[in-house]
């Protein structure tokens, strides 16, 4: 009776050594919080905290969402919340090739699952953030958006990723926000974009 009387017990030490397991894992990913900001507004660095806002944006944007809100669209022929963060995560490649120039080549990301999707996303996101850190107007000038189809390239500079897929990026970002209240799982609502931080 003794060992039974231990059962509830020990089940929920191991709900809740799941919760913080998982709670622990998602701290690790960036931009929980927005990064402090740097002293100097250089070129680089005002990129570069651009891409921070958007990373912390969408960080919260996808927190918590369930299938019910992946599988939301708002009309027939509208985009799934899913096919959205699938959009986005092709973007932040775009955005992490600038800074090194890197052609970028079309992607199927169809296979990879929401946390795959959103931990992608928000790495890529941070990896450019660094690349664009402290960087000069000259060494700016070197950032090229470039799209290789076979054996074709597309060239442009990096002024088209400001109105392209940076401002793109936070566009959608915010539509997965409204799609997650109309499916019935609105975004934590301490979130506050203004400072960067997310009171708990």
């Amino acid at each position: 009776m003794k060992n039974h009387s231990l059962l509830p017990f020990l089940g929920l030490v191991f709900f809740f050594t799941l919760v913080s397991k998982s709670t622990a894992q998602d701290m690790e990913l960036p931009y929980h919080q927005i990064p402090d900001y740097a002293e100097e507004y250089t070129p680089g660095n005002v990129v570069a905290r651009m891409i921070d806002g958007l990373g912390y944006r969408f960080y919260w944007a996808t927190e918590g969402l369930t299938q019910k809100d992946l599988d939301y669209k708002p009309s027939e022929d509208g985009r799934t919340a899913m096919e959205t963060l699938q959009h986005i995560c092709g973007m932040s490649y775009t955005i992490l090739n600038a800074p090194s120039a890197t052609p970028n080549v079309r992607q199927d990301l169809s296979g990879f699952s929401f946390e795959e999707l959103r931990q992608k996303t928000l790495e890529n996101l941070k990896a450019a953030s660094e690349a664009s850190s402290g960087k000069s107007s000259d060494d700016m000038a070197s950032f090229k958006i470039i799209f290789q189809r076979s054996d074709q390239q597309t060239e442009l500079p990096f002024w088209n990723m400001l109105n392209g897929m940076l401002s793109d990026c936070i566009y959608h970002t915010g539509q997965i926000v409204l799609m997650r209240r109309a499916s019935g799982n609105p975004q934590n609502p301490n979130v506050n974009v203004l400072m960067g931080k997310t009171r708990e």
